[in-house]
Order: structure tokens, then C-alpha cells, then sequence
């Protein structure tokens, strides 16, 4: 087995692809801006984690150097007139990388959609994407999918929270719209096959392969005939399954053993006014449910199956949309949910360093600091730290958390809906309601960075030392805050007022649960 690149390893498909082409017996190699994010997965001892962008070439030729096949499953989530061109360019960066480092296969994962009228801003820049690496020099598979089901995706969270919480449903014309949703499952075996297969994909036959590279599957590409010795080419890949999104709502409903669910289409729920109402159901925010919702305006059908001459369909057939999630919410009840949507950095959320020294010479640093001495030993005031947030909650003053975290759904920002990936281990990247655990040092620091809109950047950190006598522990917690210009100096100042009752109380309420905690195991 060959050397594998992996872009995306911190996100949805890629954190679960790489523990797949291990098992198969590739060697991976996962870039990502931030490779300490990768430090804490299971398997993060078993690849080769390297910092770089897709967009600067000389971290990508040091990256692709010695790979044969790699992955590129990176897309802009976020708004603006520029998300697209960065696409644009980062794709044409990784294509010269890729072809300058002898790479055989490029693997990217698009949307799916045959759609001839005005696509969504999101959906035409991954077209582009795939329209780049089909006319670049190195041979690409592009695969095409519509919504991915799975324990953890995003069209899975927002299909689910939609449907358990809504008993009765306005909704908009894109419900009625078929699309043709996949198995994670199957989506990871088509992707790891791609790793296996040699340059010229051996599983079809001379003749359909020559028919294939030079059939365009709807993208303008090139027709390069020094290319017809490998595949170079776009397939649809979907379930068996071709629903509207309001049948996959009912049929949620059956397998989840919920009563049947009532939808009334309405005209007027335009795309943005639809990821705003998501964005206070669910917990996707409006900036990532947009583009899954313009997504879904339009129609999601395979028109070939072309896919099985080179990766042939399992002895039992594809998974179908009830097993599907049956299989994703048994993984929820176990909390056994291996990658989440929030994996992935949010749109917007901050990427700047904590200052590393308090007197950080970057500009003003405010800091509210608690201390406090808990009679209890270290292990139990971890338990309590590593536990916070999500359905455990703050410790503090809940109605401030909540309303709070729906201002943050109002602005467009993440909100407290997210959660936790496990209700009681931590990794650096997890998404923690509107934090995002920016450091752990088990038994010992948590340190969070907020993710909801804010005039700066904030932080978090909890910390558990051990006391100065047997069974205490000395707690600290601090909550530091940058302000971008006037208007952060004056929202500091603004909830200073607050932060009694907020941060004060957090002290003593955690000191209260680790003491319970250590008391029940005495």
C-alpha cells in the first residue's frame, strides 16, 4: 500500500476516512492548519500529521511529496463575496502541488446536482472545485453526493432536530425537491476505494473506461487524450433511496418511533429566511445551514451508476435511507458519534493564538480571575471540568447561559445547540456549545475558545491543581477577552456588571458537584 494524503482530517468525512484507509493499510498522511487538532484522536498516532493550507504551495509540495493518491475534502463554509475565488485558487494550488509531486489520483467529494438554472453560490464554487481537478494534468475522480446520513453530519443533525421538534412544520417549497441521500457508510467505501485501485482502475474494461474519460458528466472539462490511460472523471454516487426531504422527515419519524409528523408547505420561507429558522431549531447554525439548504433547492438524482463498474455494490446492496438512520441513531444512543459537522472550524470563528503571557504585548487583554480551594481531590474537580456544557451545563446562572447563547443564534453565530461530541471526554478541536476546546492537558487544564459572534476574541480556561493538603485541590479559572477596536472595549465593559453572577457562581457550583461526586464514591 501506497502513501495516502488526507486534506479535511479535522472535518465530518475526513476524520472518519482516515481510520478507514488505516485499517485498509495505507499510510496517511492528514495536513491541516492546525495538525495539534489531530492530537487527540484515536489515531493520531498512526499517521503522519503535517501543518499546511491548501492554498500555499510549498506547504502542499512538502505535504503531497511521495504521496500517490490525495484526498481533497476541504470546502468554504462561509459567506462573502470571496469564499469562491479562495476555493477557486486553493484548488488550482493543489492541482500544480499534486502534479509537481507525481501524484496519481486526486479523490474529491462534490455536491450533487444536474440542475441547469442558477445554482447557489455554494454549489457552483464546488462544481468549479471538481471542474479544476478533471482538467488538471494529474487524474481526479470527482464523486457527486447529495445529503450524507450519518451519526454526527450535518444534514443528519438538521434532519433530526427538525423532525423531533417539530411535530407540525411550515416549510418551504425545497421540501418537496427529490434528492437521492447516502449511507456515511457507503460514501466511506467508495472513498477508500479509490486508494486501492491502480492508475487505469483495472475494475472496468478497456472500452467502458475509454467511453468513460471521454463522457462528460455535465462538467466542462478538458478531454486530454495523454490522460485516457487513467480514469478522469465525475460520478454520481447515491442510496437507493430517491425522496423529498419531507419524506425523509416521516420516515425519520417511523424509524425514530416518533408520531407522524405534519408539513405544510408554505412559498415565502426564502433560503436565507430557512437556514435563519434552522439556525433556532437545530443545532446547525444559519451560516452552515445556508448552503445546506440552497443545497437543497434543487434536484439531487443520480443519472448514472457508473460507479459500480470500478467499485461494485456490496452482496446486500446499498444502505437504504431507513437503515441508514437506524445505524446513525444507535451510534447517538451509544454516544459513540466518532466525527461531528462541528469538527470542522465554524464560519467566522476566530483562528488568531491565545496570548501565551498575560501581559501579551498584541494589544489589550481583559481578565476576570477565580480562584478557589476544593475539598476535594483533583480527579473529582476534573470529572466536574471535563463535564461542562452541554447537557451538564455551566454552573452558573442557567437562564443567562441560554439567553445568551440565543442572542448568538439571532446574530447568525452557533448558539449553545451543539453540544458535546461525548457527554464526558474532551479532545482538542471538539465543539463545546458556542467554545471550542482549544487545549486540554488531562487532570489538569481545559482551555476554550468562544465561537460565538463577539467585537474580539475569548477565552476560557479551567485548571485543577492539586491543594496544599492530601485530598484538596487549588481551582483557578480564568476568562480572558481581546477586543477588536472601540466597540470590544465597550462590550467588556458593558457585561462586566454581569460577570459576577456568571463567573463568580462557577466556582463554587463546580466545588458543590465535585464534592458530591467524591462523596458518593466514598
Amino acid at each position: 500500500m501506497g502513501k495516502v494524503l488526507v486534506t479535511g482530517a479535522t472535518g465530518y468525512v475526513g476524520g472518519r476516512l482516515v481510520p478507514e484507509l488505516l485499517d485498509a493499510g495505507h499510510e496517511v498522511t492528514c495536513v491541516a492548519r492546525r495538525p495539534e487538532r489531530l492530537r487527540d484522536l484515536p489515531w493520531a498516532g498512526r499517521i503522519t500529521a503535517l501543518a499546511g493550507d491548501v492554498g500555499d504551495a510549498e506547504s502542499m509540495r512538502r505535504a503531497l511529496d511521495g504521496a500517490e493518491v490525495a484526498y481533497y475534502l476541504v470546502h468554504s463554509m462561509a459567506a462573502g463575496a470571496s469564499f469562491a475565488e479562495r476555493d477557486r485558487r486553493a484548488a488550482e494550488t493543489f492541482a500544480r502541488a499534486a502534479h509537481e509531486a507525481g501524484v496519481r489520483r486526486i479523490v474529491y467529494l462534490g455536491g450533487l446536482t444536474h440542475a441547469s438554472g442558477e445554482l447557489s453560490a455554494h454549489m457552483r464554487s464546488r462544481a468549479e472545485v471538481g471542474e479544476i481537478f478533471l482538467a488538471a494534468p494529474v487524474p481526479a475522480v470527482v464523486m457527486r453526493a447529495a445529503v450524507i446520513i450519518g451519526s454526527g453530519s450535518a444534514s443528519f443533525e438538521m434532519l433530526r432536530y427538525l423532525t423531533e421538534r417539530l411535530p407540525v412544520m411550515t416549510t418551504p417549497r425545497w421540501v418537496s425537491t427529490p434528492t437521492q441521500p447516502i449511507a456515511i457508510r457507503d460514501m466511506l467505501r467508495y472513498l477508500v476505494a479509490w486508494a486501492e485501485l491502480p492508475a487505469g482502475a483495472d475494475g472496468a474494461s478497456d472500452v467502458n473506461r475509454a467511453s468513460d474519460v471521454n463522457r462528460s458528466s455535465d462538467l466542462n472539462r478538458s478531454s486530454d487524450l495523454n490522460r485516457a490511460s487513467d480514469l478522469n472523471r465525475a460520478f454520481d454516487v447515491g442510496g437507493p433511496d430517491v425522496l423529498s426531504y419531507a419524506d425523509m422527515m416521516r420516515r425519520y419519524a417511523d424509524v425514530a418511533g416518533l408520531p407522524r409528523r405534519m408539513i405544510i408547505p408554505v412559498p415565502f420561507l426564502s433560503p436565507g429566511l430557512s437556514s435563519h429558522w434552522v439556525g433556532l431549531v437545530t443545532p446547525v447554525p444559519a451560516s452552515i445551514a445556508r448552503p445546506l439548504v440552497e443545497s437543497l433547492r434543487h434536484e439531487a438524482v443520480c443519472r448514472e451508476h457508473d460507479i459500480a463498474g470500478y467499485v461494485p455494490d456490496p452482496a446486500g446492496g446499498l444502505i437504504g435511507f431507513d437503515e441508514a438512520v437506524r445505524l446513525a441513531l444507535r451510534r447517538v444512543k451509544d454516544a459513540d458519534v466518532a466525527t461531528r459537522w462541528s469538527s470542522a472550524s465554524t464560519p467566522g470563528a476566530p483562528s488568531d493564538p491565545l496570548p501565551s503571557d498575560p501581559d501579551w504585548a498584541g494589544g489589550s487583554l481583559y481578565a476576570d480571575e477565580r480562584e478557589a480551594d476544593i475539598a476535594a481531590p483533583p480527579a473529582e474537580v476534573w470529572r466536574v471540568i471535563e463535564g461542562i456544557g452541554g447537557a451538564n451545563g455551566w454552573y452558573s446562572l442557567p437562564v443567562a447561559w441560554r439567553l445568551r447563547g440565543l442572542a448568538d443564534g439571532l446574530l447568525g453565530g452557533v448558539g449553545l445547540r451543539r453540544g458535546r461530541r461525548d457527554p464526558r471526554r474532551l479532545r482538542v478541536g471538539d465543539a463545546l456549545d458556542f467554545w471550542r476546546v482549544e487545549e486540554i492537558e488531562p487532570g489538569r487544564l481545559l482551555r476554550l475558545r468562544a465561537e460565538m459572534r463577539l467585537p474580539g476574541l475569548a477565552w476560557l480556561e479551567l485548571s485543577a491543581e492539586p491543594g496544599a493538603h492530601p485530598g484538596r485541590t487549588h481551582y483557578r479559572q480564568r476568562a480572558l477577552f481581546h477586543p477588536h477596536g472601540l466597540l470590544g472595549h465597550l462590550y467588556w465593559r458593558g457585561i462586566s456588571p454581569f460577570h459576577h453572577l456568571i463567573f463568580g457562581r462557577m466556582p463554587r457550583n463546580i466545588a458543590r458537584a465535585a464534592r458530591s461526586g467524591a462523596a458518593d464514591l466514598a
